[in-house]
């Protein structure tokens, strides 16, 4: 395979290496100028690919986790545009992650498996992707970026696609780098995506995996029920 091609397909599949730190990956953010856009200005990706996981999601998911999910891809997608825009060819494989990130917290999920959810949710999302015609390459890259979604640290390194799940989920979830993005764009991508009370929705899906499984991924978040309950940012909106 051509050396550009293969360039093309990591950049496109979300495989480029970056800082697992987000004040390494944000260095160049302007701290001024957030993002801000309607979301009339950004649009799921219209691929066969992508319609039919974003059935399997409407159908599979809680419509609270599914909101979420969505926004988490809007919040993402304005990021990307605003301060990240080298990661703009990966916005298919990024969608497809946002869309199935959450899926191993649904309750049939959750209880089906001893593993946590991030890992069971990942695995669940390579198998669907590859039976809806995914290339490998893709399918893996959404499930590590799953597994990794809760990988916070400072140290190492991540896929960008990784880091990118990473940056929207804590934005949405528990308000962190609130300087990425405008105001005016949460409102309408709440507005779009209602939060339907998601801060406490999400808080005691949290402690329900950390009860049934007190070995979970999670527990290496420290304080982050309390910290998703007490999302300061999003509580004018939830």
């Amino acid at each position: 395979m051509p050396d550009n091609i293969k360039s093309e397909e990591l950049a496109s599949h979300g495989w480029m290496s970056v800082p697992r730190s987000q004040l390494k990956t944000l260095a160049h953010a302007t701290r001024n100028s957030p993002a801000k856009v309607s979301v009339d200005d950004i649009t799921l990706p219209n691929s066969s690919l992508v319609k039919q996981t974003l059935e399997f999601a409407k159908k599979e998911l809680p419509k609270q986790t599914f909101n979420h999910s969505m926004r988490v891809y809007y919040y993402g997608s304005a990021i990307v545009k605003h301060h990240l825009p080298q990661m703009e060819p990966m916005l298919e494989t990024y969608s497809l992650t946002c869309l199935l990130h959450d899926i191993g917290t649904t309750r049939t999920n959750l209880n089906a498996t001893r593993m946590s959810f991030e890992f069971h949710g990942g695995f669940l999302a390579l198998n669907l992707l590859q039976k809806h015609g995914a290339s490998k390459s893709q399918a893996e890259s959404v499930c590590e970026a799953i597994i990794r979604h809760q990988d916070l640290g400072e140290s190492g390194s991540i896929s960008s696609v990784g880091q990118l799940i990473q940056l929207a989920t804590v934005f949405d979830n528990m308000g962190i780098n609130p300087h990425l993005i405008h105001q005016d764009t949460i409102h309408s991508v709440v507005a779009a995506f209602p939060r339907e009370k998601w801060s406490s929705c999400f808080a005691e899906t949290i402690r329900e995996e950390i009860s049934l499984k007190p070995w979970c991924h999670t527990t290496a978040i420290d304080g982050f029920s309390e910290g998703v309950e007490k999302n300061q940012l999003m509580e004018p909106w939830d």
